[in-house]
C-alpha cells in the first residue's frame, strides 16, 4: 500500500490540475436537490431510477453508476446537517491534500464500491445494497486522522473532539461487520471493508508511523518505570529519599539541601539545589 500511495503522490505532483475543484460543493448541492425531490416524491419512484442496480446497468442504464452517489442516506431534516458536515470535512481535506489527491480519494472509493457490487451480482445474481455511507465514513476517518483534536458540537450542545466520534464510528463499523459475519451475510460484511480500502491506501504511511511511535512510547514508559523502581529500591536500602545524580549528596547527608527532579532528562533523575539548573541532561544514549 505504501508503494501505491507513493505513486498517487507522484501522479498528483505531475498533474496538479487533475480533478474537479471544490468537488464536495457539487456533490452536496446535487444531493440536496435529490433530497428535496425525494420529499415531494412520496412513492420514491424517482429514487428507484437513481439507485445502484447491476441488472439494470447491464441493460443500458449506465447513469446509475453515478447517480447512486447523490441519493441521501437520510430523508429527514437531519440530512441538512449531514450535508453541511460532509461539505466542511470534504473541503478541508481538499485544502489539505489538493484537488487532485482529494478527487482520487473520493472516486477510488466510489469505483471500489461499484466493482464490488458488480462482482457480487455476477457471482450470486444478487444486488448488494450500495450507497455512499461507507465512502463518506472513510472521508470522516481521514479527517479524524489528520485533525484528531478538532472540536465539534455534538447535538449542537456538547463539545467533543473529532477523534472520539471516529472511535465510536469505528466501533459501530466493527459491530456491523461482526454481526453480518455471524449471520453469514458475507455481502454486508465485506462491503464496508471494500469501501474503506482507499482510506488504508491513503493513510498506510501515517498508520505505520503511528504504530512505531506508540511502540517507542511504550518502551520509553517501561524504561522510566524500571528506573523509578530501581531508584526507590536503592533509596530504601541506603536509608535516604533523594540523591543528587551529579554530586551524590543525599537528603540524609545534607538535610539543608532541596532536591528536585528534572523533566528534561530522559529517565528518573534527581538533583540537588546546586545542580538542578547546572547539569548535563541525561539522554537515552547517556543514561
Amino acid at each position: 500500500m505504501k508503494k501505491l500511495n507513493n505513486k498517487i503522490d507522484m501522479f498528483c505532483y505531475r498533474h496538479p490540475r487533475f480533478g474537479i475543484p471544490n468537488l464536495m460543493l457539487y456533490v452536496v448541492v446535487i444531493s440536496l436537490a435529490v433530497w428535496l425531490l425525494s420529499i415531494m416524491d412520496s412513492s420514491r419512484t424517482l429514487m428507484s431510477y437513481f439507485a445502484f442496480s447491476p441488472e439494470l446497468i447491464l441493460k443500458g442504464q449506465v447513469w446509475r453508476l453515478i447517480t447512486f452517489m447523490f441519493i441521501p442516506q437520510d430523508t429527514s431534516m437531519w440530512a441538512l446537517l449531514f450535508f453541511y458536515f460532509y461539505y466542511w470535512i470534504g473541503s478541508t481535506l481538499e485544502r489539505e491534500w489538493g484537488t487532485a489527491r482529494f478527487n482520487i480519494f473520493i472516486f477510488s472509493g466510489v469505483l471500489l464500491t461499484i466493482i464490488y457490487g458488480m462482482v457480487i451480482y455476477l457471482i450470486t445474481k444478487q444486488s448488494a445494497s450500495i450507497g455512499t455511507y461507507y465512502i463518506y465514513l472513510s472521508m470522516f476517518f481521514s479527517f479524524a486522522t489528520l485533525y484528531p483534536d478538532t472540536q465539534v458540537l455534538f447535538m449542537f450542545i456538547i463539545p467533543v473532539k473529532i477523534k472520539w466520534m471516529a472511535i465510536l464510528d469505528a466501533c459501530y463499523f466493527a459491530y456491523i461487520i461482526f454481526f453480518c459475519a455471524v449471520g453469514r451475510y458475507w455481502i454486508g460484511a465485506v462491503l464496508p471493508l471494500v469501501a474503506l480500502l482507499n482510506f488504508f491506501v491513503f493513510f498506510a504511511p501515517e498508520l505505520g508511523r503511528f504504530v512505531k511511535r506508540e511502540q517507542v512510547r511504550g518502551k520509553q514508559a517501561a524504561h522510566f518505570h524500571n528506573t523509578v523502581r530501581q531508584t526507590q529500591r536503592e533509596q530504601q536500602s541506603q536509608g535516604y529519599r533523594h540523591k543528587c545524580a551529579v554530586c551524590g549528596r543525599t537528603d540524609v547527608t545534607n538535610p539543608e539541601l532541596q532536591f528536585r527532579y528534572c523533566s528534561k532528562c530522559a529517565g528518573y533523575h534527581c538533583f540537588c539545589s546546586d545542580h538542578i539548573f547546572n547539569h548535563v541532561h541525561f539522554t537515552d544514549e547517556n543514561p
